[in-house]
């Protein structure tokens, strides 16, 4: 007669070290990968001025263009061709005729550039114009 020795066999068991492993690493993926703080899409060195006024809430907001320091125009922090521009401001005009132009121009950014903006607002029939400056810094 034979015997035949039954070997019991174990269950099978679910590993969690290496699911923990694999969870770590997700989340590292995770956190590296997400923008935590909303970066400016453009960086400008505004010209100072003693006379600056602090910006406060405003019934009529301005639409606010941006000229950068190589004379790229902005509409909004969205890059626009000066014809695009005026359309806009055209725009602006028909939907508000009382709104207001800020202009946010870089201190290194070309006059000719700030001149044409200016120029463009006149033709659009905008009668108020603001520029964005900087305190002066203390001695």
């Amino acid at each position: 007669m034979r015997f035949h020795v039954h070997k019991r066999r174990s269950s099978p068991t679910v590993i969690i070290v290496a699911l923990i492993d694999v969870l770590i690493v997700l989340v590292i993926f995770l956190m590296v990968t997400t923008t935590f703080k909303q970066q400016q899409a453009l960086r400008l060195s505004l010209p100072q001025s003693s006379q600056a006024q602090k910006a406060g809430a405003n019934d009529n907001p301005p639409v606010v263009v941006s000229i950068g320091p190589d004379g790229e125009f902005f509409l909004e922090k969205t890059p626009r061709t000066f014809e695009q521009l005026q359309t806009a401001l055209n725009a602006a005009v028909a939907k508000n005729p009382q709104v207001v132009l800020a202009i946010n121009a870089d201190e290194k950014a070309p006059w000719g550039q700030i001149v044409k903006l200016r120029d463009a607002a006149a033709a659009a029939k905008i009668k108020s114009l603001v520029a964005f400056t900087k305190d002066k810094a203390k001695p």
